[in-house]
């Protein structure tokens, strides 16, 4: 019975592991996605994602107000690259999105 015990928590060990990795990986590919769109927009957004079973489902890019200097296109664009480029891979979505106050 302690030997059952004993390898449960070596799997879940084991297991953790590599949740913690991509976790750790995840937080920094997005501060990278981030910084890019910082120097390539002039504003700095929030980047959260979506990992399921191994495969990056989503990526939200969250930007505190309208960016003037780039066109919602150029936005796009320039997010569509910096995911693919930081993350290595290509999710199934990328969500841009703009928080606005209300008046």
């Amino acid at each position: 019975m302690n030997r059952f015990f004993i390898a449960l928590a070596l799997v879940f060990s084991l297991c953790a592991c590599n949740a913690v990795s991509t976790l750790k990986d995840g937080f920094a590919q997005s501060e990278a996605v981030a910084s890019d769109m910082e120097k390539a927009v002039g504003s700095k957004p929030f980047v959260g994602f979506n990992w399921n079973n191994g495969a990056l489902n989503s990526v939200n890019i969250n930007f505190q107000g309208i960016p003037k200097e780039r066109t919602v296109a150029e936005i796009a664009e320039i997010a569509r690259a910096s995911v693919k480029n930081q993350f290595k891979q290509e999710p199934q979505q990328i969500v841009v999105a703009f928080s606005i106050k209300p008046q």
